[in-house]
């Protein structure tokens, strides 16, 4: 049974949205136009959670730091002009948000303005009380995206708890001194999730009401 929380953070993609397809075509859309080793869809789906910079430096290795942010530059416009075709809500999630008390907030890897765009086209947007994307500051594994939606919304980490299905998120809550609830369903392996014991687990975000 897992205790009411007065504060919720949630990831966003691997445990709101299921937008693999999305962001993975996009990246792999970059990674066509340069001369760079095969990659599949599920070695970049392992990336999703980290900072771009992390998959692009690691298949083009000999890139400098310019090169790898002007291809994140490029993914950003091929991701938002894909429209989120690929995309659905997982199971549980617009069923669990509207009912699940205490206040709710993002601390996703993406910008705030990417964020809140993509709860708006879902319909998830009026369920939140703060969007938190990360804007400028390390991303998870670091804590910072949390610390800045606790600031936000003036809690303490003791009042919270991170829904989230990377090891990225696991981490970061941690480190922020919250609990964490690690989702079965995402992109998350189980056995690396569970390195970094999570406080709780859920097969379903319904299992949270």
């Amino acid at each position: 049974m897992i205790p009411r929380f007065q504060v919720y953070l949630f990831d966003i993609d691997g445990t709101l949205l299921d937008s693999a397809k999305d962001i993975c075509g996009a990246i792999q859309q970059v990674l066509d136009t340069k001369d760079c080793r095969p990659v599949t869809f599920e070695f970049l789906k392992s990336y999703i959670g980290l900072h771009l910079v992390e998959v692009f430096g690691d298949v083009l290795p000999h890139y400098s730091p310019a090169q790898i942010d002007e291809l994140v530059q490029e993914y950003r416009a091929l991701y938002t002009a894909r429209g989120h075709k690929l995309t659905q809500i997982y199971p549980g999630v617009a069923e669990t948000l509207p009912v699940l008390g205490g206040r709710k907030s993002t601390a996703s890897t993406k910008g705030t303005s990417g964020s809140r765009a993509v709860l708006q086209q879902f319909g998830l947007l009026p369920h939140f009380d703060h969007v938190q994307g990360t804007d400028g500051f390390p991303c998870k594994p670091a804590p910072d995206v949390i610390l800045n939606a606790l600031a936000a919304l003036g809690a303490q980490p003791d009042d919270c708890l991170m829904i989230g299905d990377a090891p990225s998120d696991m981490i970061a809550g941690k480190r922020a001194g919250v609990k964490t609830c690690a989702v079965r369903y995402g992109y998350g392996k189980e056995d690396e999730l569970a390195q970094h014991q999570p406080d709780y687990w859920v097969a379903d975000l319904r299992e949270l009401i």
